[in-house]
C-alpha cells in the first residue's frame, strides 16, 4: 500500500470540492433556459468538474513521482479551469458559489503543482531552464483564468474590466494600428532616448569620477531632477521640441540620464582599496584601472540603472504622448479609445506594453547575467 503524503493545497481543494457537490448547481439558469437541459449552463459539465478536481487532489495525496505528480496536477488544474470559463461564457453574471470554490480548488492544484515543480531538482541546464520558464508561466496564466473566470462569472461590466479574452480577441483584430503605435512610441522615441540618456550618463558619470569638482555638483542636482515629476517635464518637452516624437525622446532622456549616472558614479567607488593599491604598484594609469578593475566591479550597479531605465523610458513615451502627439502612438492611442469607451483597446495597448517592457528587461537581464557570471550573486 501506497505511503500517504497529503499537501494542504490538495487537502483544502478535495474540501473545496465537496462543498461545491452539496451546494448544487454552478450557475443559476436563465429563466429562457428552464426546461431545455441542453441551454443549461454546464450542462452535462458538472458532475465532470466535480470528479475531475476530486480525483487530481486524492492522487495528489499518495506518494507519487514528483513529475507524475506535477503533470496530472497541471493537467487536471487547467482542464477544470478551461471546464469552468467554456461553462459559463455565455451565461455570464449567473455564477453561484459552487463556481468560484471549483475555480479556487483548481488553483490550490496549480499551487501544488508550481510548488512540486520548485523542488525538483534539473539534471541539465536545458531542463533548468525549462522549469524557470514554466513556473512563471504557469503563475502568469493563472492570473488570467482568474480574470476571466471572475468576469465572466460575477457580470462585471465590460467598461469596467474586459475579460482578456476580448483583449486578445482585439489585439489579434488590430495588429496593424498596435504595429504602427509600437513603432511610433517605443522604437522611436523610447528606444532612441533609453540610448541616449543612458549614454550620456554613463559618460557623465565617467567625467564625475575623474573630476571631483563635477562630482560634487552633479550628484545633488541629479537627485533633486530624478524626484522632478515627468507630468510636469511633458509639457515643457513638448513645447521645445514639437509635436514629434523628438519631443518624447527628450523627456525619455531626461528621466534616464540621472539614474544611470547615480549608479555608476555608486559602482565606480566599489572598487577596494587593496584592488586599487595593487593597480598602483603595477603604475597602471588611471584609465588603465578605470578599465580593468574598476568598471568591471561597478557592472552590477550599470545593469541595474539599465534595467530601471527600460521601465522608465517605456513609462515616459507613452506618458508624455498625453501632452500632444500625431494621431500615432501609445500614448495617443489610449487616450483617444478611453474617450471613445473602447476599453478593449485601451487594455490591448497596455497589454502590448506590458509585454514590450518585459521582454527588455529579460533581454537586459540575459545580458547582465551572460557579462556578470563571476559576481557573487550567480555563484
Amino acid at each position: 500500500m501506497r505511503r500517504l503524503r497529503p499537501s494542504w493545497q490538495a487537502v483544502l481543494a478535495l474540501a473545496l470540492a465537496a462543498m461545491a457537490a452539496l451546494m448544487g448547481p454552478l450557475a443559476s439558469p436563465p429563466a429562457e433556459a428552464l426546461g431545455n437541459a441542453a441551454g443549461m449552463p454546464f450542462a452535462g459539465s458538472h458532475g465532470a468538474l466535480i470528479s475531475l478536481v476530486v480525483a487530481a487532489a486524492l492522487v495528489s495525496l499518495f506518494s507519487v513521482p514528483a513529475l507524475v505528480e506535477a503533470a496530472l496536477l497541471f493537467a487536471a488544474a487547467h482542464l477544470a479551469a478551461w471546464l469552468l470559463i467554456s461553462g459559463i461564457a455565455g451565461f455570464e453574471g449567473t455564477a453561484r458559489a459552487p463556481f468560484y470554490l471549483l475555480l479556487a480548488a483548481a488553483w490550490l492544484l496549480a499551487w501544488r503543482c508550481v510548488t512540486i515543480l520548485s523542488e525538483v531538482k534539473a539534471g541539465n541546464r536545458v531542463a533548468g531552464a525549462i522549469l524557470r520558464l514554466l513556473i512563471p508561466v504557469i503563475f502568469g496564466v493563472w492570473i488570467l483564468v482568474i480574470w476571466e473566470a471572475v468576469v465572466r462569472g460575477a457580470g462585471v461590466p465590460f467598461i469596467l474590466l474586459p475579460p482578456p479574452s476580448a483583449i486578445g480577441a482585439r489585439i489579434a483584430s488590430s495588429i496593424p494600428i498596435l504595429a504602427a503605435d509600437v513603432n511610433q512610441t517605443i522604437f522611436k522615441a523610447a528606444f532612441f532616448g533609453y540610448l541616449a540618456g543612458c549614454g550620456a550618463g554613463f559618460a557623465a558619470a565617467i567625467l564625475a569620477d575623474r573630476f571631483d569638482f563635477l562630482r560634487r555638483g552633479l550628484l545633488p542636482i541629479g537627485n533633486m531632477v530624478s524626484a522632478l515629476p515627468i507630468i510636469g517635464v511633458a509639457p515643457v518637452m513638448v513645447i521645445w521640441f514639437g509635436f514629434g516624437w523628438e519631443s518624447k525622446a527628450a523627456v525619455v532622456i531626461v528621466m534616464t540620464f540621472f539614474p544611470m549616472l547615480v549608479n555608476t558614479v555608486t559602482g565606480l567607488a566599489e572598487s577596494g582599496h587593496m584592488e586599487r593599491d595593487l593597480m598602483r604598484t603595477y603604475a597602471s594609469s588611471y584609465w588603465q584601472t578605470l578599465f580593468k578593475l574598476r568598471l568591471p566591479a561597478a557592472a552590477p550597479f550599470i545593469f541595474n540603472a539599465l534595467k530601471i531605465n527600460s521601465t522608465l523610458a517605456l513609462i515616459g513615451a507613452i506618458v508624455a504622448e498625453f501632452f500632444g502627439t500625431p494621431v500615432v502612438g501609445m500614448g495617443f492611442r489610449i487616450t483617444s479609445e478611453m474617450g471613445k469607451m473602447n476599453v478593449d483597446m485601451v487594455w490591448a495597448e497596455i497589454a502590448v506594453a506590458a509585454l514590450a517592457g518585459s521582454l527588455f528587461y529579460g533581454v537586459l537581464a540575459l545580458i547582465e547575467r551572460t557579462l556578470t557570471f563571476w559576481h557573487p550573486s550567480y555563484r
